[in-house]
């Protein structure tokens, strides 16, 4: 269990869809969790920032994400099942590009099903900044970043700039 490297944006390991977690190889991730939490908080250390981070992002090409907010949530397999109509637009950020920040649009509401580490089927309603944050992480399990969903061209900045947009 270690920091682990963060894959950059560019990566061609960041456009490839993540296979399906299995049940029977569940156990052999326990260390990738530890590793994603690991990972995640050194990010937090250096940038100020990180709420979740996708499996692909450190390599593991496997559809898993691990968030902390308050506390540990493990999504495996996560689907984006339901979406509102109603979007939000918002400047995105990603451990992938970490001084790069990108305008997109992401549904308000969303609900997500995903497996608990105890194998057990649960949802969530998540609304605002929830719900844009498990779309990007869910996005990155299907090798697409937020780069790809720019509103234009102008909808890039770096991160040092954010304070100077609207």
């Amino acid at each position: 269990m270690t920091v682990q490297k963060v894959l950059l944006l560019g990566h061609p390991k960041l456009y490839q869809v993540c296979d399906p977690v299995r049940r029977q190889e569940f156990p052999s991730l326990e260390p990738v969790i530890q590793d994603l939490h690991d990972t995640l908080f050194d990010f937090r250390r250096k940038y100020g920032v990180g709420r979740a981070i996708a499996a692909p992002q450190i390599g593991v090409m496997k559809r898993l994400v691990y968030m902390y907010i308050d506390s540990p949530t493990v999504f495996i397999n996560p689907v984006i099942d339901q979406q509102s109509a109603d979007m939000l637009t918002l400047w995105d950020d990603c451990m992938c590009f970490p001084d790069l920040i990108v305008k997109v649009e992401r549904h308000r509401r969303c609900r997500i099903t995903f497996l608990d580490r105890g194998w057990q089927e649960q949802s969530m309603r998540l609304e605002d900044d929830l719900s844009e944050l498990l779309q990007h992480e869910c996005d990155h399990l299907d090798g697409v970043l937020a780069v790809a969903r720019a509103i234009d061209a102008t909808s890039f900045a770096l991160r040092s700039q954010k304070a100077l947009l609207s």
